[in-house]
């Protein structure tokens, strides 16, 4: 059967490069063919009309050629631009890194649907938070920054518990990750290189201390949507030993840092 010469999907732009003089190579996230490159032929050329669809993080439809290297976008359409996201540089660049997440995890193309609806949702998060944070100063309303950014450092580590699971690397943290005992409500330990948490009888070999409470925290993301985690406020102590764990485990399933780590602890 012959292979038809164009075809329609949707995606979420998560990476661009620049070609020649006037052309960009995007890296698309899409539901059905999973991450894939594309060359979008004339897109930064001030006429271009296709280019303010196909900024970073953008939801779009997009029509394709096929190409003899690299298939070819012709046309494109915006579904979701997350307007309000794109006003707040910290909900941008933790848009960001979910993005590099993602381009990093998924191999290409290889379809995780999972994983795109999860993306969608986190974005949609953040573009809400960033609604609301505008409205209160419209408003007039006096805010907290740090507190306005627990909510959305709880979404980035409930991101990457869901990704982690996705992809096949699901942190163990009901028994020991080491001789699978039921942890009990105490503090344990946490082991990237094991995959997950560990009982005191095996903490003191590998891992980094857990407490409680942090214990707590990652089960009930784990185990919950979005849309049911309170709106609980995590001290600084607790933040910094949850998205410690989690920082762990992904630098080891990686073998390397993400650029936009160093920016996020910037803006910190």
């Amino acid at each position: 059967m012959r292979q038809q010469r164009t075809y329609s999907t949707e995606g979420v732009i998560l990476k661009h490069t620049d070609l020649g003089e006037a052309d960009r190579m995007l890296t698309l996230f899409t539901p059905r063919k999973g991450k894939m490159r594309v060359v979008a032929k004339g897109v930064r050329r001030p006429v271009s009309k296709k280019s303010g669809h196909l900024e970073l993080l953008c939801h779009s439809q997009v029509h394709v050629a096929h190409g003899r290297n690299l298939d070819i976008l012709t046309q494109a359409q915006t579904l979701e631009n997350y307007p309000h996201l794109r006003t707040e540089l910290w909900h941008m660049t933790c848009g960001f890194y979910l993005a590099e997440l993602v381009e990093r995890f998924i191999e290409d193309d290889t379809v995780h649907l999972d994983v795109y609806n999860l993306l969608l949702e986190a974005l949609r998060s953040l573009d809400a938070d960033a609604q609301q944070l505008h409205q209160q100063r419209a408003q007039g309303i006096a805010i907290d920054a740090e507190r306005q950014r627990d909510r959305t450092k709880l979404l980035l580590r409930y991101f990457e518990l869901f990704l982690l699971s996705f992809v096949g690397y699901e942190p163990v943290l009901r028994t020991c990750a080491h001789c699978d005992a039921e942890l009990r409500p105490e503090e344990n330990g946490f082991s990237p290189v094991l995959g997950g948490a560990l009982c005191p009888n095996c903490s003191h070999l590998w891992a980094q201390s857990l407490s409680m409470n942090a214990l707590k925290v990652l089960r009930l993301l784990q185990r919950s949507e979005w849309a049911q985690v309170p709106p609980f406020h995590l001290d600084a102590r607790l933040q910094a030993e949850v998205e410690h764990a989690m920082y762990g485990l992904l630098r080891f399933h990686l073998e390397r840092d993400l650029k936009s780590w160093s920016f996020l602890e910037m803006l910190r």
